[in-house]
């Protein structure tokens, strides 16, 4: 990928502005922490203190000093050894923030598909959570990676029907709205945030066809629901029969077949998407849900790349600074 030159940077920073003005993440006052503090000693202790008390709540204490193993411009993360083995703290920006507070209710309707938290500090975007193990991308390879992911594709639907109902409380967790109903405009917004550019006269001329999907989306039998949006198999851990889905700062709101997206674009192809389909057989026939699907991934790569310049428009990540262009490009491949 190219690196961000000068000029580069200065449109990259306009375009961070333009997407989140879009996304209209939170509507008060913003109370997250603040990314460029991450890495100083006074917030690490503050973290530090945080951290052994929820330890305290949960009968655990702190074994050895808290390393630092992540640091980005969304989130960081911190690591420390417990009297119940490793305890991560995550730690997410004004526009990640959320996954907090999302951490709570999924705890709630979802138990057993999420590792229980620790402890949450909303306001600050502040999460505990335990060490789930290696995730399935990790300890496998070949046919047995790709049988785990099929196996465990249905619990994660079963999740998404689960958290249908909760549509609304999720928006006003502050999880970004990506609903079939809205992403027209998201479409009018990812185009203004990467633009101009030689391929925008071309995306510009797929209005329409972006309106008609978003409306056969809405239109369906298929309610929007929570998107992980960037679900792979290093974002899952456990036994993949019983597995546990984390790393949700990318979330979004949305028509529930664009979590496809990510994992169809990495091969599994029809065995993937057959698997997860399972868990909606019962909304509607087969084909039917299979060109839902291909509607739903098409659509997510609005999403996914407003979602990019989330995370990258600031110019902080010069190699990836032109993924959201990319990813919205990628609508021109069918």
């Amino acid at each position: 990928m190219r690196a961000a030159g000068p000029r580069l940077g200065l449109l990259v920073l306009r375009r961070r502005e333009l997407a989140c003005r879009a996304l209209a993440v939170h509507d008060g006052e913003v109370t997250f922490g603040d990314p460029a503090v991450w890495s100083t000693q006074a917030w690490r202790a503050e973290a530090t203190a945080w951290l052994d008390e929820r330890l305290a709540d949960a009968g655990a204490r702190r074994t050895g000093p808290i390393e630092q193993p992540r640091l980005r411009p969304w989130a960081t993360l911190l690591r420390a050894p417990t009297t119940q083995g490793a305890v991560w703290l995550k730690a997410g920006g004004p526009d990640t923030g959320y996954e907090a507070a999302l951490y709570g209710l999924l705890a709630r309707e979802a138990p057993g598909h999420v590792l229980a938290p620790i402890g949450i500090d909303a306001a600050r975007g502040w999460v505990a959570l335990p060490d789930g193990g290696p995730s399935l991308g990790e300890r496998l390879q070949g046919e047995a990676r790709a049988a785990a992911m099929c196996a465990a594709l249905p619990h994660y639907a079963e999740l998404q029907r689960r958290l249908a109902p909760q549509a609304e409380r999720l928006l006003e967790l502050g999880v970004p709205d990506m609903r079939p109903a809205v992403m027209p405009r998201r479409f009018e917004q990812a185009l203004a945030a990467t633009g101009p550019s030689d391929v925008h006269g071309r995306l510009e001329g797929m209005r329409d066809a972006v309106l008609d999907w978003c409306r056969r989306l809405d239109d369906g039998p298929v309610p929007p629901s929570l998107d992980h949006n960037d679900l792979h198999d290093r974002n899952v851990v456990g036994d993949p029969r019983r597995p546990r889905f984390y790393d949700w700062g990318d979330s979004v709101v949305a028509h529930p077949f664009a979590s496809m997206l990510v994992p169809l674009s990495m091969g599994g192809g029809d065995r993937l998407r057959d698997a997860y389909l399972e868990g909606w057989t019962d909304l509607a026939p087969r084909a039917e849900l299979v060109e839902t699907l291909e509607l739903a991934c098409r659509v997510a790569t609005i999403a996914r790349s407003l979602t990019w310049l989330r995370a990258v428009g600031d110019g902080s990540e010069p190699q990836w600074a032109d993924a959201p262009l990319r990813t919205l490009a990628s609508l021109l491949d069918g």
